[in-house]
C-alpha cells in the first residue's frame, strides 16, 4: 500500500482483482532500434513550441500577444467554442513568434525559454473536499484538461459531458513505442493523485489496463478496475480495450488519458505547478544509441536526437511511433501528446522486380513470397517505402486478421469515403479513432490512407450530429 497524502482518503474503492483480456487478432511489428532502458537528461531547448494541429478541432483565441513574457503554466489561448478551456505555456519565457498560415490561421506558437524557469503557482488543493464541478474548473483553468480525450470523435473531452467510464492503457504494443512500465517507475504518488481526481469525474469506473509482466506502477493504484491484457498489437491501444471491456453505444461518452499525462496532472494536484516534463523514447534503426531522454513538451527534437547520433543522412524522422506519428525534421518540436520519436531509413529507392521474388526482410500477413511468418521473433529494419501505389480497395480479408474489434473495418472505411452517415453510425464509427486503423493501413495492399479516412469520417459525423 502506498503511503499517500490525506487527499486520497475519500478515494472510490473498487475490487482491484484483475480481469484478463486475451487479444488474438493483430500483428506485432518487430523493428530494429528499440530504446535501451536507460534515461539521460536532454540538452535544454532554447525554444519550445506548441503545434496547434495537435489540438484537433480547436479554434484558438489568443490571450497574449507576440513579445509577451509568460510563466510555465500561464494561459496562451483558449478554445473559441469552450472559453474556459485554457491552453498553457510549457515553459517560462518570451512568446517570440506566432506562426500563421492561410487566412491568418494560427499554426505554431514559439516560446524562447528563460534560463531559470518560473511557474504559475496554484493555491493549496484539498482534493478530498472537491466535487466534480470544482475539480473540472481547476483542471480547465490550470491547462491540463487537453490531456483528457473523449470517444466518440477522438477529440479533447467536452467538460460539459459526463463519461460513463474512463480508460487508461498502460500496456505498450506499438512498434518501438516508449514502454509505459519503464517511464512510470517512481511516479506512483502522481499517478494516484490523477486517478483519484479522475474517479470523481465519472459515475462509472476507471479502467486501467496493464500487461502481464507484474511490474507496472499502475497495478498498485487504488480506485481502479484493473485489466491484464495480452496479445499482439493493437492490444495496447485503448480503443481495443474499450471494445472488449465496455463498448460505446450511440449517446454514450468515454474519456481516455495516456499514462504519462497522468503524471503531469498528478504533479499539478500535489504541488500546484504545471510541469510539462516528459520521458521520451528516441528509437529507430538509424539512431546510433536509442535510449530514453527526459525533456519537456514542445522541446526541439535536435536537443536529444544529435546526442544519440544517426547512422545515415537519408532518413525519415517521425514525431511519434512509426504507425501513427507525423513526419518531422530535426529542427521540429516534440508533439504535445508524443512520448516517442523514431528515425528509420527513407524508402525512396526502387526495388527492381520486388513484386516477383521471395522476400525475407519484410513483414507481411500473407505467405505469398514472404517468409516473416517463419521467424516471428526476427527484428526487421524497415524503410518508409510503401512498396506500391495508391489504388482502389481490393477485398482480401486481410484487415479482419489484424483488427480485433467487433467491427467490419473495410465496410466502415467505405462508408466514411462515401460520407454515408447512417452506415458510419451503424458500423461503429463512434467507437474508433484513427489510430485503431494504423495496422490495417500498414498491411493494406491498396495503399489507402486509413487513418485519414477515419479522421475525416469522424469530423463529418461530429459536424452533422454533434
Amino acid at each position: 500500500m502506498l503511503n499517500l497524502p490525506a487527499i486520497f482518503d475519500n478515494t472510490k474503492v473498487y475490487n482491484n482483482m484483475s480481469k484478463d483480456i486475451r487479444i488474438k487478432k493483430g500483428l506485432n511489428i518487430n523493428l530494429v532500434g528499440a530504446a535501451e532502458q536507460t534515461t539521460s537528461k536532454a540538452v535544454l531547448s532554447n525554444v519550445y513550441a506548441l503545434n496547434l494541429d495537435d489540438f484537433h478541432g480547436i479554434t484558438p483565441k489568443m490571450l497574449v500577444k507576440q513579445g509577451a513574457e509568460v510563466k510555465a503554466g500561464e494561459p496562451l489561448f483558449f478554445n473559441k467554442s469552450q472559453e474556459d478551456m485554457l491552453f498553457v505555456s510549457p515553459v517560462s519565457g518570451e512568446l517570440v513568434e506566432i506562426v500563421r498560415g492561410a487566412r491568418r490561421r494560427i499554426l505554431t506558437l514559439k516560446i524562447l525559454a528563460d534560463k531559470t524557469q518560473e511557474y504559475v503557482a496554484h493555491g493549496p488543493l484539498d482534493l478530498a473536499a472537491m466535487d466534480a464541478e470544482s475539480l473540472k474548473a481547476f483542471l480547465l483553468k490550470s491547462g491540463v484538461w487537453p490531456f483528457v480525450k473523449q470517444r466518440p470523435y477522438d477529440i479533447i473531452a467536452n467538460p460539459e459531458s459526463t463519461p460513463k467510464a474512463i480508460f487508461i492503457s498502460g500496456y505498450t504494443t506499438a512498434p518501438l513505442a516508449a514502454e509505459s512500465d519503464y517511464v512510470l517507475q517512481g511516479k506512483e504518488a502522481e499517478l494516484q493523485a490523477a486517478i483519484t481526481a479522475l474517479g470523481k469525474l465519472t459515475p462509472g469506473k476507471v479502467h486501467v489496463s496493464v500487461g502481464k509482466s507484474d511490474n507496472s506502477p499502475l497495478e498498485k493504484m487504488q480506485g481502479i478496475t484493473l485489466h491484464k491484457v495480452s496479445g499482439p498489437h493493437p492490444a495496447g491501444l485503448v480503443g481495443t480495450q474499450i471494445n472488449k471491456i465496455d463498448p460505446i453505444n450511440k449517446g454514450e461518452v468515454v474519456w481516455t488519458i495516456a499514462p504519462q499525462d497522468l503524471i503531469i496532472i498528478g504533479e499539478l494536484l500535489l504541488t500546484g505547478k504545471f510541469n510539462a516534463e516528459r520521458t521520451i523514447a528516441l528509437t529507430g534503426s538509424v539512431v546510433k544509441a536509442p535510449k530514453y531522454y527526459t525533456t519537456k513538451i514542445g522541446a526541439e527534437i535536435s536537443t536529444f536526437l544529435y546526442a544519440s547520433g544517426v547512422h545515415q543522412d537519408n532518413y525519415r524522422l517521425i514525431n511519434g511511433d512509426v504507425l501513427t506519428g507525423a513526419k518531422s525534421h530535426p529542427e521540429g518540436y516534440l508533439g504535445f501528446y508524443n512520448n516517442t520519436v523514431t528515425a528509420i531509413p527513407e524508402g525512396d529507392d526502387y526495388e527492381f522486380f520486388g513484386w516477383n521474388k521471395p522476400i525475407f526482410n519484410k513483414v507481411s500477413t500473407t505467405r505469398a513470397l514472404t517468409f516473416s511468418w517463419m521467424q516471428p521473433k526476427k527484428k526487421y529494419d524497415l524503410t518508409t517505402n510503401t512498396n506500391g501505389e495508391h489504388r482502389a480497395f481490393v477485398v482480401t480479408g486481410q484487415y479482419e486478421q489484424v483488427f480485433p474489434m467487433d467491427i467490419y473495418p473495410l465496410q466502415l472505411l467505405k462508408a466514411c469515403m462515401v460520407k454515408d452517415l447512417d452506415e458510419m453510425e451503424q458500423l461503429g464509427l463512434y467507437e474508433v479513432a484513427p489510430e485503431d486503423f494504423s495496422l490495417t493501413e500498414f498491411i493494406c495492399i491498396s495503399k489507402q490512407p486509413h487513418q485519414q479516412i477515419i479522421r475525416e469520417g469522424l469530423d463529418l459525423l461530429h459536424q452533422e450530429i454533434g
